[in-house]
Formats: C-alpha cells, sequence, structure tokens
C-alpha cells in the first residue's frame, strides 16, 4: 500500500469565502479537516499606535474603519471611555440617539452578515433582499452624519448635532423618471424619525421573508445544523461574547447585565440557542433583528416627546455654536484651542465596552495626563472568534469552513487593528 499523508492546505486570502483577507493554513485528510491554522495580518490599520500620536476626539474616526458594518458602535465604545476618565455624562436626549442608533447599526451589521453569510453558502437570493433594507438604514446614517458609511457621529459628551427634520430625496434625472422619484420618496416627506418609524412598521415583514427563504430550507439546515458545534462551558473558555456565546446557550448581553446609557429603561428580551452550531446562532441573529426593531421603537416615540440639548455645555469639550464663534471672542478661542490641541483628560486608566453586534466590544484607555492618549488597546469580539476557529472547524469536511466563518461573522479591520 502507498503511505498516505495529509496534505497542506492554503484556504484563502483570494477565496470568495475569506473575503480577502483571511488566509486558512488547513491540514487535511483527504476531505476532512485535521487542524486549521488562521493567519492574519493581511488588513493591519495600526489603529492602537495610530491613537497614540493623536488628541482624543481626533482618533473617533479611526474607530469607524476597525469593524466597517458596525461603524456607530465602535465609536460609542471609544467615545463612553473617555467620557469615564473626564467624567462628564451627556444629556438624555444624546443617550437615546446613540441607542437608536446602536440599534440601527445593529440590523446593518446582521443584514450584511446573513447577506454575505448565505451567499457564501451558495443562496443568492438571500444578498439582494438584505441590501434592499440597508439602504433605508444607510440613508439614516447619511442625514444626520452627511455620510453613508463612516459617520464620526458620536462625540465625547453627546451627539454632533440633533436628527434632522426633514429627510434627502430622489430627483429626477438621468435614470429616474419623476413617477420613480415620487414613489421612492413617499416615506421621506417628514423628519429622520419619521422615515425611521416607517422603516420599522415595515422591517419585521421583511425579517419573515428572510426567514421564509431560510429557516425551514432543506439545503440551508444540511449546511448549518450541527456545524461548528460549540458548548456553553467551551464557549466561555474560548472568550465568545454576544451571538456566539448566546447561540451555545448562555444568556449574557451587556445591554441587561451591565447597562450603559438608557438600556436599562428599554423593554427588550435576549435570544438564546440550545445546540449551539451554526444553526442557533442564525436564529438568535434573526431574533436580534427584531429585538433592535423594538427598541429603535420605543426610542422613536420617547425621542419625538422630548425635545432638548445633545451635547454637553462644556466648551472645553464640546465646540460652541458656530453663530457664537462670529460674535464672540472667547468662544472662537474655545473653537481654536478644541480643534488645534484637544483637551486633556485625568491620568488614570478606563476601561468601556459595549454590546457589539458582533460581541463585546471594549476600549480600554489609559491617560498620562496629556491631550492625547497614552496607550489605547481595542478588545475586539472578532479576534477571540476566529482563534477558536481550529476548535471549530476539526473533524469536519473543507465546505464547512465557509460555514464557520459565516456564523463567525468576522471583520478583519477589528482583528488586524
Amino acid at each position: 500500500m502507498p503511505e498516505l499523508q495529509n496534505l497542506t492546505l492554503n484556504f484563502g486570502p483570494q477565496h470568495p469565502a475569506a473575503h480577502g483577507v483571511l488566509r486558512l493554513v488547513l491540514e487535511m485528510d483527504g476531505e476532512v479537516i485535521q487542524r486549521a491554522d488562521p493567519h492574519i495580518g493581511l488588513l493591519h490599520r495600526a489603529t492602537e499606535k495610530l491613537a497614540e500620536s493623536k488628541a482624543y476626539n481626533q482618533s473617533i474616526g479611526y474607530m469607524d474603519r476597525l469593524d466597517y458594518v458596525s461603524m456607530m458602535c465602535n465609536e460609542h465604545s471609544y467615545v463612553l471611555a473617555i467620557e469615564k476618565l473626564a467624567g462628564i455624562e451627556p444629556p438624555l436626549r444624546a443617550q437615546y440617539i446613540r441607542v437608536m442608533f446602536d440599534e440601527i447599526t445593529r440590523i446593518l451589521n446582521h443584514l450584511l452578515w446573513i447577506g454575505s453569510h448565505a451567499l457564501d453558502v451558495g443562496a443568492m437570493t438571500m444578498f439582494l433582499y438584505a441590501f434592499r433594507e440597508r439602504e433605508d438604514l444607510m440613508d439614516c446614517y447619511e442625514a444626520v452624519s452627511g455620510a453613508r458609511l463612516h459617520a464620526t457621529y458620536y462625540r465625547p459628551g453627546g451627539v454632533y448635532r440633533d436628527l434632522p427634520d426633514s429627510m434627502p430625496r430622489y430627483e429626477p434625472g438621468k435614470w429616474r423618471t419623476q413617477a420613480d422619484c415620487d414613489r421612492l420618496n413617499e416615506n421621506r416627506q417628514g423628519s429622520l424619525l419619521d422615515f425611521i418609524w416607517d422603516f420599522t412598521e415595515r422591517f419585521p415583514a421583511r425579517v419573515d421573508e428572510y426567514e421564509t427563504l431560510l429557516t425551514d430550507n432543506r439545503i440551508w439546515k444540511q449546511r448549518t445544523v450541527g456545524i461548528g458545534v460549540v458548548p456553553p462551558d467551551q464557549a466561555l473558555a474560548l472568550g465568545f461574547t454576544g451571538p456566539m456565546l448566546r447561540g451555545s446557550g448562555v444568556e449574557w448581553d451587556l445591554r441587561k447585565k451591565q447597562p450603559y446609557e438608557v438600556y436599562d429603561r428599554l423593554e427588550f428580551d435576549i435570544p438564546v440557542g440550545t445546540n449551539g452550531d451554526c444553526y442557533d446562532r442564525y436564529l438568535v441573529r434573526m431574533e436580534e433583528m427584531r429585538q433592535s426593531n423594538r427598541i429603535i421603537r420605543q426610542c422613536v416615540e420617547w425621542l419625538r416627546e422630548n425635545p432638548g440639548p445633545v451635547m454637553v455645555d462644556n466648551h472645553k469639550i464640546a465646540p460652541p455654536p458656530r453663530g457664537e464663534m462670529k460674535e464672540s471672542m472667547e468662544a472662537l478661542i474655545h473653537h481654536f484651542k478644541l480643534f488645534t490641541e484637544g483637551y486633556c483628560l485625568p491620568a488614570g486608566e478606563a476601561y468601556a465596552a459595549i454590546e457589539h453586534p458582533k460581541g463585546e466590544f471594549g476600549i480600554y484607555l489609559v491617560s498620562d495626563g496629556a491631550n492625547k492618549p497614552y496607550r489605547v488597546k481595542i478588545r475586539a469580539p472578532g479576534f477571540a472568534h476566529i482563534s477558536a476557529m481550529d476548535y471549530m472547524v476539526r473533524g469536519h469536511m473543507l465546505a464547512d469552513v465557509v460555514a464557520v466563518i459565516g456564523t463567525q461573522d468576522i471583520v478583519f479591520g477589528e482583528i488586524d487593528r
């Protein structure tokens, strides 16, 4: 008999399911995986190092680029860490706006996840469905910040500005007739809150559509049920957080267990899985989208009834209004100092964590009393998840690697930080 030996296979980074930045070195016995070794660093951004050479308020935009499908959630953690060190509390309206946009971001993240995960496993239609809804939520990002992706909307002490009274509208042109524009602008006649409310009315039916396509689909279940099983004790030992941990049956959610902002005032449930496989993690995320929709509706109702400031009135931290700058020399000096020198935080350290769409996203900030951080350490959820790749795929077939990469919902900006 010829001597059989294991084959070492290079999976990615050019593999479509590796999304261009993940390289896996797989040791194969025929079609079965004996060992998986993730090689990272293909998207190294040096965010932590760059943040040490910039004033505190200049690094907010870097956070957007860590996980580029959960932009505002990354900012949130960084801004909370600064607020903790500075000892400031944002106005209540700003806290509600932050929570609302955190949940909008959670839906945005899960839509991209289900679209790309299903596409990797072989379901084409899901990708097109998910991007239809993402388009509306991207318009909400654009309405408040001017950017569809990297918003830089959260600021220490509140948010950049209050919610706009009108939504941008489509105009007729080379590609759209007046009739098309009228149809597209139907739900854009009011304020941003009206547009978001209209979205929350439509969205549960959209999630039903996704579930009709996938939840009882025979092929989808064959590809996900019993794949990448992680028992609860092992999930905790591997450092899982978010849907990866809840899919294994551990009811841990920072919004309930360590409430921040106004989550303790809102009603929502934590979906939990039982089997800890790819299918359970899929079900957990689908239900999370419904719960996020519920939270957004509560925030919209509160924001409609409670106008107020969205930024602290401390010009050492927040820039003065533009109108005031034109008349007051002191305001002009405040503005100049804030955007050239920034502000100095008291020496000390702070850790702020939020329930990011992918898990616990934390920022550990060390200040030596200067206007820039002495050290910024990012606790990215995806880093712990990808380190469990070997545990999750060992003994599975090569095709199951794709399903496991999808279920981990990893984005490399935060892993290769």
